[in-house]
């Protein structure tokens, strides 16, 4: 197989930890540097909290593993300091089209409104996607920031000490001992600090497998997701081909139940599987193979005392949807402001509760609309595949139909409803995507757009009405963004205005509405602060 991709490495170099005779305490741990422990990383380190990195392999991953990257993720990236790069190296793509046997049923834009920064999608090789982590990561050692991330260090046992946790490493010079204030688990579906403190999943685990095949050839495909029901070069299975930068393609396939893993990833039984979907005239070179099963799980908490967990090692989905790495960032962009208001004295610990019952809101989500894709895409009885069919024939005629057409319902932001930290809504006529819980839709200003300016703290977003420039609220500084019609762009007032005629709006460090007024109220707003941060 052809490798395209020279590997970045951090490899193994002795620390100041193992040359000491008592253990080193660190505020934070990470353990896992795929896309999630690096993107807590990160944050953490923009926030100024001291954070170690451990990883028991010493490059990034090799194979394209996740390669769908929705507009929210790349919002939260931007924020972390490297969501553009990963646009312009990524291939960009709002369209999809949806096939039955040989007929295109329909197709679909992700994205139909303008006025947004990021797109709806990229589509970009995990391996880049920790590159770029990596390479920012680097960048902020450079600033001084408190980040190190330790290759060759594989944790061999955690223990549970209250108000720490202690960490045991095995490095090629021996094991040595760390203390973490906050130990963060992102080190994957398997996760081995999971099994350490005899923690398990629940959920479905599903028999069918998928073939992943990531494909370098010339291709006149257009830049759109396409997935097929049914087609002949699969009889009675599905397919999906995406186009990923550098000239490789992603193909899906699948296999059905009880099949050889091992054979079926072998290039004398994978190239005559692409030759009937591409044609023998296409020219192409495998990159990287693998064999996966689906998984709807989670774990029953999220949150274990100083052990907190975050995306594949507390939830598992199926890949169509693309809910995996993206619900992963989203897991350490809700955690991350609440443990830093929680080091920093400013909130209770309880308030890291609310990372627990968001996030598993969120992965409760994903699971439903993952398991409900694939039940679409491999019925598992005559009358579920009779349904599914009659569905793909009249959606190729009837609009009512598309939306019963699930080829994996694709990944969206999770909106908080009935979080303990919303204040209830207090906008009469207040659009219901930007109700208390959902996160914040973009939109164009006069100079760049809303989300640039939210940034990464509490903001009080006022809008054709007047509210206090600075406020000061529970030890902590809320910002100020005010915004008048003169100035006013008709998508933010179809986002934040709707039927009313001026609104003043909480937002959290996540971005995510914590309450909205129509006028501002400074004890309303104090309020709405306190709940947010658990004190109310």
């Amino acid at each position: 197989m052809n490798k395209i991709f020279e590997t970045p490495l951090y490899p193994y170099a002795r620390s100041a930890d193992q040359d000491v005779a008592e253990p080193v305490r660190h505020k934070a741990v990470v353990v896992g540097a795929g896309p999630i422990g690096l993107g807590a990383a990160i944050d953490l380190a923009q926030q100024g909290i001291e954070v170690v990195v451990v990883d028991d392999n010493d490059k990034v991953s090799w194979g394209s593993r996740a390669i769908c990257f929705a507009k929210r993720p790349l919002e939260i990236l931007d924020r972390l300091g490297c969501g553009h790069p990963m646009v312009d190296k990524g291939v960009v793509w709002n369209q999809g089209k949806v096939f039955f046997d040989t007929r295109q049923v329909y197709d679909f834009n992700l994205l139909p409104e303008d006025g947004h920064e990021f797109p709806a999608f990229i589509n970009l090789q995990q391996y880049y996607f920790e590159e770029y982590l990596l390479n920012r990561l680097r960048e902020l050692e450079t600033e001084g920031a408190s980040i190190e991330l330790r290759g060759n260090n594989k944790v061999l046992k955690v223990e549970d000490k209250g108000d720490h946790t202690t960490v045991l490493i095995d490095t090629p010079e021996g094991p040595y001992t760390v203390e973490a204030d906050w130990l963060i688990a992102c080190d994957g579906a398997a996760s081995p600090i999971r099994s350490m403190l005899g923690l398990d999943f629940v959920g479905r685990i599903f028999e069918d497998n998928f073939l992943i095949a990531d494909v370098i050839m010339e291709a006149e495909f257009p830049t759109e997701r396409w997935f097929w029901f049914d087609p002949p070069f699969n009889k009675g299975q599905s397919a999906l081909l995406h186009k990923q930068p550098d000239g490789v393609w992603r193909i899906d396939l699948q296999l059905g139940w009880d099949i050889d893993k091992e054979e079926e990833k072998k290039p004398e039984n994978v190239i005559p599987r692409l030759k009937a979907m591409l044609g023998d005239d296409v020219k192409f070179d495998l990159e990287w193979v693998s064999i996966y099963t689906f998984q709807c799980r989670r774990m029953e908490k999220f949150r274990h005392n100083r052990v907190i967990f975050a995306g594949d090692a507390a939830h598992q989905v199926s890949p169509f949807g693309a809910r995996g790495a993206n619900s992963g960032l989203q897991d350490t962009d809700n955690l991350i402001w609440k443990l830093k208001l929680v080091i920093d004295g400013l909130a209770p610990e309880s308030l890291l509760d609310s990372y627990d019952v968001e996030r598993v809101h969120g992965a409760d989500e994903n699971i439903l609309n993952s398991s409900r894709s694939t039940d679409f895409i491999t019925p598992k009885s005559d009358i579920s595949r009779g349904f599914r069919d009659a569905v793909l024939d009249l959606s190729e005629h009837y609009e009512f139909a598309r939306p019963l057409v699930n080829s994996g319902r694709l990944s969206v932001p999770c909106t908080y409803d009935g979080s303990a930290l919303n204040t209830p809504d207090a906008l009469p006529g207040g659009p219901e995507r930007s109700r208390p819980g959902s996160s914040c839709s973009d939109a164009p200003l006069d100079e760049g757009y809303l989300l640039q300016r939210l940034g990464n703290d509490f903001t009080l977003m006022a809008i054709n009405t007047d509210a206090p420039a600075e406020l000061e609220e529970s030890g902590i500084k809320v910002g100020s963004l005010s915004l008048y019609s003169e100035a006013l762009d008709p998508a933010l007032a179809e986002r934040y205005l709707g039927e009313a005629q001026s609104a003043v709006y909480l937002i959290r460090p996540d971005q995510h509405v914590a309450a909205r007024w129509e006028k501002f109220d400074e004890a309303a707003t104090r309020a709405a602060i306190r709940r947010a941060i658990g004190k109310e």
